[in-house]
């Protein structure tokens, strides 16, 4: 069984930064790509950034150049820094993870970003 458990979430303030970590359990963390997504208030969950078991990375649009998705395979926690934060990137932000071999989709329960002066 995969447990994510996401943190590192909060208020501050547009321009600032903050980082994101998703601590996962079990023995799929370093084969199969991990994403994060985001969902922001009464909207649907979107999709902000891959990275897959040979580091290669992917990023939505809207926060290419100002966030930046890694991992420790070492500690299976995958993180999520991001810069320049806009009160649009106000949002709920979860880890996911994907089992193709028991199709198996992998949720954290999300930690609250909050942009805001």
């Amino acid at each position: 069984q995969v447990q994510l458990v996401e943190s590192g979430g909060g208020l501050v303030q547009p321009g600032w930064s903050l980082g994101l970590s998703c601590a996962a359990s079990g023995n799929i963390f370093s084969i199969y790509p991990m994403v994060w997504y985001r969902q922001h208030p009464g909207k649907q969950r979107d999709f902000v950034a891959r990275i897959r078991s040979d580091g290669s990375t992917t990023y939505a649009g809207s926060v290419k150049g100002r966030f930046t998705i890694s991992r420790d395979n070492a500690k299976n926690t995958v993180y999520l820094q991001m810069n320049s934060l806009k009160p649009d990137d106000t949002a709920v932000y979860y880890c996911n993870v994907w089992d193709p071999t028991l199709h198996m989709d992998y949720w954290g329960k999300g930690t609250l970003v909050t942009v805001s002066s």
